[in-house]
């Protein structure tokens, strides 16, 4: 890690390949608080103390690697030059059965884990699947020449007794995940080749539905249009899955979210490239929710709403780390609106922003930073670090927000909240920051050093603001500002384009 305040555009040696991505480096003294979780200041006559800073997942998190050892081989019998199939193979998903029997026949007890690989044949690359279940032990491993596509048939994803799985209703919840994941030790990987491809899950969110004249992303358009809720598939869904894995893997075009997390403690996301449009409405990235002990990194996120979003709703979140990624199109790394349980000890650092996706098209709410909750879904949210982070093309570059939806109940209350290191180029018209806590009986605590924003405007109440070589100066009713020793720099930033995939 280079300490000179600047970002450097250089590739990291990966296995089977690279992954290039943007480094933001830290100064000395920066650095010297991520490694330690605490952060000094030479100025003593600093009227307002740094909190003590995130530190994140409390695990120690090296690059995964797949498992040594091969259960079982599963070999292509498709190929497809346009990600359809015959109206028979559509109407009845090929590979479902045969792929399911693998990965049950596989289950592992304990801390053992092997593989199900899926494997290309000659030109027969892809597999056509209904909804699948990866138990405990098991590590669903694509090839990197292979795709994994959801079927676009609705009743295979149906849950029994629920709204109607491809319609748009009252309430949602009717449609099981493409991939469910059930157990420890369990992952999704791919395998990456030197060229930089790697396996690939397909979700088909673009393309008509069997039988039907709609798609699953037009659904969700018409659910926003009608009021009602759409009800689509997640792609994959993990719940009480201690130590899951995602590795290696591309997940394009989601009909809902691309990856849910559950209730469950030790979740690594690493090389993990997500690419579905930013008008692909509720296509999250990465939702860890009810977790502790998360790590995403080196990950390229492109999606039609929050990039990631940590949850706490029934169970709190805590110990997460969000390092070295890159956004593309997508809401921001949020952490809510669910926070009712708390989320806690949240480390965000050496990330980058981008408004727009890689086709060009304007997030419909982007945003750099986001912490947001209500009333009737609020809780304590504390020690929350952001360190070196670069974003561009956004509406609003620093979200914290207490008032995000109406409702009443619960009380949000963001505390111990350290942004050291921000900036924020090419702000759309009109942009500006957010600020605000519940009331003044609940203010935000917010710590803002090192921060650059090329549009300062910024809507604040109820805040307590620590400043130190801020851009960023909230003022407004119930907010009080102070004055913070500090040393660092604001960051130098580089935005890399999304990887060809």
């Amino acid at each position: 890690m280079q300490h000179d305040g600047t970002i450097a555009d250089s590739p990291k040696s990966h296995r089977r390949g690279k992954h290039t991505k943007a480094k933001i480096a830290l100064s000395t003294a920066l650095a010297a608080a991520v490694a330690g979780g605490v952060l000094v200041y030479a100025n003593a006559s600093a009227t307002t103390a740094v909190p003590a800073l995130a530190t994140g997942d409390t695990r120690t998190v090296g690059e995964p690697h797949t498992p040594t050892t091969v259960c079982r081989t599963v070999t292509a019998a498709l190929a497809t030059a346009s990600r359809t199939f015959t109206a028979a193979q559509e109407a009845a998903a090929p590979d479902t059965a045969r792929i399911q029997q693998a990965l049950n026949a596989c289950k592992q007890s304990g801390s053992a884990q092997v593989s199900v690989v899926l494997a290309a044949s000659g030109t027969r690359t892809a597999f056509l699947t209904g909804p699948l279940t990866v138990p405990q032990g098991v590590v669903l491993l694509l090839d990197s020449p292979v795709t994994l596509y959801g079927s676009l048939k609705a009743s295979d994803y149906q849950i029994s007794s629920k709204p109607t799985c491809g319609t748009v209703g009252s309430s949602n919840g009717g449609c099981k995940p493409l991939v469910a994941v059930s157990g420890a030790n369990a992952g999704v990987e791919g395998v990456r080749a030197a060229n930089g491809t790697q396996g690939r899950i397909d979700g088909r969110g673009d393309l008509t539905l069997n039988g039907r004249s709609t798609t699953w992303w037009g659904l969700a358009t018409q659910a926003k249009n009608d009021g009602g809720s759409q009800n689509n598939p997640r792609m994959i869904q993990a719940v009480k899955s201690d130590n899951f894995t995602l590795y290696d893997i591309d997940l394009v075009n989601a009909p809902n979210f691309h990856v849910s997390y559950q209730n469950g403690t030790g979740f690594t996301a690493w090389g993990v490239r997500i690419k579905t449009p930013a008008s692909a409405r509720n296509t999250d990235g990465i939702d860890p929710s009810g977790a502790t002990n998360v790590t995403i990194a080196d990950s390229f996120v492109m999606a039609g709403d929050d990039g990631i979003a940590i949850k706490g709703g029934s169970t709190a979140s805590k110990n997460i780390t969000v390092k070295n990624n890159h956004f593309y199109g997508t809401h921001g790394i949020s952490i809510g609106s669910e926070t009712a349980s708390g989320v806690s000890n949240v480390l965000v650092t050496g990330n980058t922003v981008t408004g727009t996706d890689a086709n060009g098209t304007a997030s419909g709410s982007s945003v750099g930073l986001r912490i947001k909750s209500s009333g009737a879904t609020g809780g304590p949210v504390s020690r929350i670090t952001y360190l070196n982070t670069c974003v561009t093309k956004v509406k609003q570059p620093l979200v914290f927000d207490t008032h995000y939806a109406s409702g009443s109940g619960s009380t949000p209350v963001f505390t111990d909240v350290v942004v050291n290191g921000v900036r924020a180029t090419s702000t759309v018209s009109g942009g500006k920051s957010v600020v605000a806590g519940f009331d003044s009986g609940h203010p935000v605590g917010l710590s803002l050093l090192n921060v650059s924003l090329d549009r300062a405007s910024v809507s604040a109440e109820y805040a307590k603001v620590g400043l130190y070589n801020s851009a960023l100066k909230p003022s407004g009713t119930g907010v009080a500002t102070s004055t913070l020793g500090g040393s660092g720099t604001v960051p130098t930033c580089a935005f890399p384009a999304y990887p060809a995939l």
